[in-house]
């Protein structure tokens, strides 16, 4: 490369925002029915996700703040909570931060932006999120940001309950299906209509961990990451290898895993946090997964009763300022989370 004269030369390593994606093919939406309610059955087997009355209570505590220092080259970092199917209150969200346009097509340009899991389920267009996140991935490689996505719980439900159905897996209280398992925790069947090939290969090859300017993205607040390796790339592709082999019971215990939650919580809370992140680095760990109203003891009705519904203005910090929790309980009257990093608490 030239340069001039007393310049250095700069070596400049590509990174995946580089690479171009193409686009995927969109899937019809049909009209979605009326959701029946969020509420899910009780009596589950161990490993399930929980409802409201097995979910404990944190209290608020004093946060610090981290500095994180982006590089310059690249665009602004957001993040996005737990959809869970709540197409339209996505797209009111991307849009308020502009990062997509009135069209819903990506607005951003260099921005970088990055889902935390739990597309589907609960809500009433799953498979419509999952379409938009996958055109925005290619139209933003194309404008020189990228919009990626992490393995959340509820898509391995859904691969499972895909790909396994019926099958019993052991569950370690019994006998289980992933199928059950799907239904009991907000599983829709038009979801499971629509579902192609295409959104199954995505979805199977999300990464379940990733580091993004000092902040160490994962779904699930819980330490079970740990038993999946000891580095970033040790437990994706630990993750992956477990999807490619499709042995039920195998996916059954990565499901029950992920599906952990408040490790961060309480007295040991930011020690457990401290653990992942000198495994995976970072200053901060960002996640989804545990929904923020639960965390704070504001919980809201699920049955649609409880008209002012849980407030939750914005992600919550804590774990000594440690840990921030995205998933503002959309599910539950909440809000759906998108917020740039690093965040000024």
């Amino acid at each position: 490369m030239t340069q001039g004269a007393g310049q250095e030369p700069v070596v400049r390593t590509a990174t995946l925002r580089d690479f171009r994606v193409p686009p995927y093919a969109q899937t019809p939406v049909p009209p979605a029915p009326p959701h029946p309610g969020h509420a899910v059955p009780g009596d589950e087997p161990e490993g399930y996700t929980p409802t409201a009355r097995d979910l404990p209570v944190i209290n608020r505590g004093d946060t610090v703040q981290v500095q994180t220092v982006p590089d310059p080259r690249l665009g602004p970092l957001y993040v996005v909570g737990d959809v869970h199917g709540y197409l339209d209150e996505l797209r009111d969200a991307l849009a308020a931060q502009g990062l997509i346009d009135a069209e819903g097509a990506w607005a951003a340009g260099n921005a970088r932006l990055w889902f935390l899991g739990d597309f589907t389920d609960r809500g009433p267009d799953g498979i419509g999120v999952i379409d938009l996140v996958m055109r925005l991935s290619a139209e933003a490689a194309a404008a020189g940001g990228y919009c990626k996505a992490l393995m959340g719980n509820h898509e391995l439900l859904l691969i499972g309950a895909k790909r396994f159905s019926d099958t019993p897996v052991n569950s370690g209280a019994g006998t289980a299906t992933f199928q059950a398992a799907w239904l009991l925790n907000g599983g829709q069947k038009t979801d499971m209509e629509r579902l192609q090939d295409v959104h199954l290969q995505w979805m199977s090859r999300l990464d379940a961990v990733v580091e993004e300017d000092g902040h160490l993205l994962m779904h699930s607040d819980t330490t079970a990451y740990l038993d999946y390796g000891s580095t970033i790339e040790d437990v994706n592709e630990t993750v992956h290898a477990i999807l490619t082999r499709n042995d039920a019971d195998e996916c059954w215990d990565l499901f029950r895993k992920l599906t952990k939650r408040f490790a961060f919580r309480d007295e040991g809370g930011s020690q457990a946090v401290q653990e992942l992140m000198a495994a995976y680095g970072g200053q901060r760990i960002v996640h989804g997964h545990s929904p923020i109203p639960y965390l704070l003891g504001e919980v809201g009705s699920e049955d649609g009763e409880d008209s002012a519904g849980p407030v939750v203005d914005g992600p919550h910090v804590y774990a000594d300022g440690l840990a921030i929790a995205m998933d503002g309980g959309v599910t539950m009257a909440g809000k759906l989370l998108v917020v740039q990093l690093p965040l000024h608490d």
